[in-house]
């Protein structure tokens, strides 16, 4: 958490314009008569402002309380409203069974461990309702080679970077911005497996460096 406020404290608002893949993302989710959207690590608010005046109930959490304030305030100056809360995605959510008809998760779940991960998508699968839709995107960088735990894997695309590796797919930058920040490398049948609750569509987006996938709940 400390984390996350020092980066939004340092940069606020980094990300001003919506995903590039929401404008279809939200054309499905009115096709399909989709109301209620929990946006899972919120961040500053950039789609909690972006649904709001696509005319969804908007919901936003995140473990940043310096993220959530700066979203409220930005919600305010554009006369917007969406409820939100501080608290872990990885943890129990403070939301009933069955209640929201779609979920998003940009940049956000890939940050742990895989078995806090798991963790995450089981609280998903409880606060969705059946049928309901998920938009999520995850890291999918690729090391030229990726070592066993405990080694440090440096010179990632021509730049002298060093990362830990603290369990497999799993790693952590050394220095940097993003210094002790977990990071889950998924793949397209790592995907299917731990969101295998869902039938989702896998696509990489166009910086190649992330996997998305629009999903429904089966019912």
């Amino acid at each position: 958490m400390k984390q996350w406020d020092k980066a939004f404290k340092k940069y606020g608002r980094v990300f001003l314009k919506p995903q590039e893949d929401m404008l279809s993302v939200v054309k499905e989710f009115k096709k399909h008569g989709t109301n209620r959207v929990l946006d899972l690590g919120c961040g500053t608010g950039r789609h909690l402002v972006y649904l709001a005046k696509q005319g969804f109930d908007v919901y936003g959490i995140d473990i940043a309380a310096e993220g959530i304030r700066q979203a409220k305030q930005w919600l305010k100056s554009e006369n917007l409203k969406a409820s939100l809360k501080i608290g872990s995605i990885y943890q129990r959510l403070p939301y009933n069974d069955n209640f929201f008809d779609a979920i998003i998760s940009t940049l956000t779940i890939h940050h742990q461990k895989i078995e806090n991960i798991r963790k995450a998508i089981c609280e998903i699968e409880r606060i969705l309702k059946p049928g309901g839709f998920i938009f999520i995107n995850v890291r999918k960088r690729k090391f030229r080679k990726f070592y066993s735990a405990g080694e440090i894997v440096e010179k990632y695309g021509g730049q002298k970077t060093n990362y830990k590796v603290i369990a497999p797919n799993t790693y952590v930058p050394v220095s940097g911005d993003e210094q002790g920040l977990t990071h889950y490398l998924f793949n397209k049948k790592t995907i299917n497996k731990e969101f295998r609750n869902f039938k989702p569509e896998i696509w990489v987006d166009k910086k190649a460096r992330h996997y998305c996938f629009f999903g429904r709940l089966k019912k």
